[in-house]
């Protein structure tokens, strides 16, 4: 058999690369857009969807644990667990707390499920710290406070600390010593959501005045 020399070879070999780059050409070529440019009809849009808007809950809790304690004619700490079920952040900046003359209810354990004989809404003396006489009070966060988003399912949850919220009147009964209250309850919120915000770090602290 006639062997070819190298430089027929090598012929052969630039011939073979040159069909392969060629065929590699027309494939790209019959794959990229055409001549024919076509156009879009006056009106063509797509639609998008809102999310709705769900109200944050506020539940006493009894971690963190209160770092100032209630005594006759003092304050102390309110802890409580914000949970946000959107699905967008939102920043808290105040609540509004009833007037002065709404108490709170005492009970002998953290989870607040054993009410406390002598010591309950019509006698504790125990009121938020910003309560006034006769109206509701619209009181202002120190440092506003970020829930996150919810994660499916999940809500977003701020643990948070409101230190010196509450107030004990001077004429508290013995019964209210060494015991767990209940806050009267927030009548509103001032709250946004959405937006590029941050989720503050829990748990928190703040003043509520």
């Amino acid at each position: 058999m006639r062997s070819l020399s190298p430089r027929t070879r090598r012929g052969k070999v630039v011939t073979i690369a040159g069909v392969a780059a060629g065929a590699m050409t027309a494939f790209f070529v019959a794959a990229a857009a055409t001549n024919w440019t076509v156009g879009i009809n006056s009106g063509s849009d797509g639609e998008a969807q809102s999310a709705t808007i769900s109200n944050l809950t506020v539940t006493a809790t009894a971690s963190p644990t209160a770092g100032n304690l209630l005594y006759p004619g003092g304050t102390g700490d309110v802890v409580l667990t914000i949970s946000n079920p959107n699905i967008f952040p939102v920043e808290v900046t105040g609540f509004s707390v009833p007037n002065d003359a709404t108490f709170a209810d005492g009970y002998s354990d953290s989870g607040l499920s054993s009410a406390q004989a002598g010591c309950d809404h019509t006698n504790s003396a125990v009121t938020w710290a910003g309560a006034v006489n006769g109206s509701s009070a619209n009181l202002t966060l120190g440092s506003n406070l970020v829930v996150a988003a919810a994660v499916g399912a999940s809500p977003g949850t701020l643990h948070v600390t409101l230190t010196n919220a509450a107030a004990m009147g001077a004429g508290a009964p013995l019964a209210c010593a060494g015991i767990y209250l209940k806050m009267p309850g927030f009548t509103n919120v001032a709250a946004t959501g959405g937006g590029s915000i941050t989720p503050s770090n829990d748990p928190a602290a703040t003043t509520l005045s």
